[in-house]
């Protein structure tokens, strides 16, 4: 049974969501503070293996052109060293627009600024996780219609 790990890397945090055990939803987990390469692969594991993650989602955030940035090719570097150091899958899915839509569901639901700073990349997280758990979950219907 697989079990997607959401990303949503940032120069400070990483927003992180997972995946239900149907693969049908995605629930923001939690943001940690990045604290340098060797300790948030670190934090990572320990989630990954708590949570019997099988593989991971990371947002890529192209340009609205649809070009890649130095900001995408920095998440490329790092999906690709997350894929050796946790030996699982990674996959990148566009992640444009993710945290407007993030801010957007938590203005409605009239949260302080400082409560949305706390929740925001988690929720950028979930909401990237679970675009990519739709794709797949169309992508699916199709081959089989």
């Amino acid at each position: 049974m697989d079990k997607y790990l959401g990303l949503d890397l940032g120069e400070k945090t990483i927003g992180i969501a997972i995946s239900d055990d149907l693969c049908l939803t995605a629930q923001s987990l939690l943001t940690l503070a990045r604290k340098g390469f060797d300790e948030d692969i670190s934090s990572l594991s320990q989630i990954i293996l708590e949570k019997g993650v099988t593989a991971i989602v990371v947002g890529l955030p192209k340009n609205m052109d649809g070009s890649l940035g130095p900001a995408a090719q920095e998440v490329l570097r790092l999906a690709s060293l997350f894929e050796t150091a946790f030996k699982l899958p990674v996959y990148t899915f566009d992640e444009r627009l993710s945290t407007v839509a993030a801010e957007k569901i938590l203005l409605e639901a009239d949260l302080s600024r400082k409560k949305r700073r706390k929740v925001i990349d988690r929720l950028a997280a979930a909401y990237i996780l679970q675009g990519f758990l739709d794709q797949r979950s169309y992508q699916r219907e199709r081959e089989i219609n």
